[in-house]
């Protein structure tokens, strides 16, 4: 499917031009000891801490890490239900202030949508069904702003370039720092409304099958 994806140039899903503009990309693993010495679970702190880091490097917005391993995830029960922590991400983020347009990067429907409240969760989410040469996969949305799904329904055609929602501010989205995960799927597993956006470090290759790197359908390659 990633294949087949790279032949085509999409619509922007954000305003943002990642091979012109300056783009800070922030590490979010153990390597960084910035993280060590701050509050995660106190989600004021860690936007300022990311809004900071935008502002020094100069950058419109941050960027983070498809298959990283985070140790952000460390503030939230919700990656901690299984005897194996869950830490592999597996989209890509885009930190930027709340507010910020989302557009679908090509024509599509509805497949499904939530508000998966909680810690640490998506918050409102909104994931499309796709189609490109016979093949279908879907793109996930998640940390948007609540308004968004007002209005949606499953198989609600979306054209290219339709702004479908904003970045939600916390705690409404999830309780994190401004940002869109983006993710691309090739296969729902039988999920409506969610998807897991983290796996555990013994099921990275398993899910980086199903979750492929979203990075040329953000223009970032």
């Amino acid at each position: 499917m990633l294949a087949t994806i790279k032949k085509y140039t999409f619509h922007p899903v954000v305003p943002f031009d990642f091979q012109r503009d300056t783009i800070y990309e922030i590490d979010l693993t153990k390597n960084n000891a910035d993280l060590e010495e701050l509050n995660l679970s106190d989600t004021a702190l860690f936007s300022e801490y990311v809004t900071e880091k935008i502002k020094e490097t100069k950058a419109v917005c941050a960027v983070g890490g498809y298959l990283e391993n985070r140790y952000i995830y460390r503030r939230s029960e919700h990656f901690q239900q299984s005897g194996e922590g869950r830490s592999i991400h597996l989209g890509i983020d885009i930190w930027a202030p709340a507010g910020t347009p989302v557009f679908a990067p090509l024509i599509g429907k509805v497949h499904s949508f939530q508000n998966n409240k909680g810690f640490g969760d998506y918050g409102p989410t909104i994931i499309l069904e796709h189609q490109l040469e016979g093949k279908t996969f879907y793109t996930l949305y998640g940390h948007l702003n609540e308004e968004c799904l007002e209005g949606l329904y499953e198989g609600k055609n979306i054209e290219a370039g339709v702004q479908i929602a904003l970045f939600g501010d916390f705690p409404i989205n999830g309780d994190w720092p401004p940002h869109l995960h983006f993710q691309v799927m090739t296969d729902m597993l039988g999920c409506k409304g969610d998807f897991p956006g983290v796996c555990e470090p013994s099921k990275k290759a398993e899910y980086a099958e199903i979750c492929i790197d979203g990075a040329h359908m953000l223009g970032m390659k």
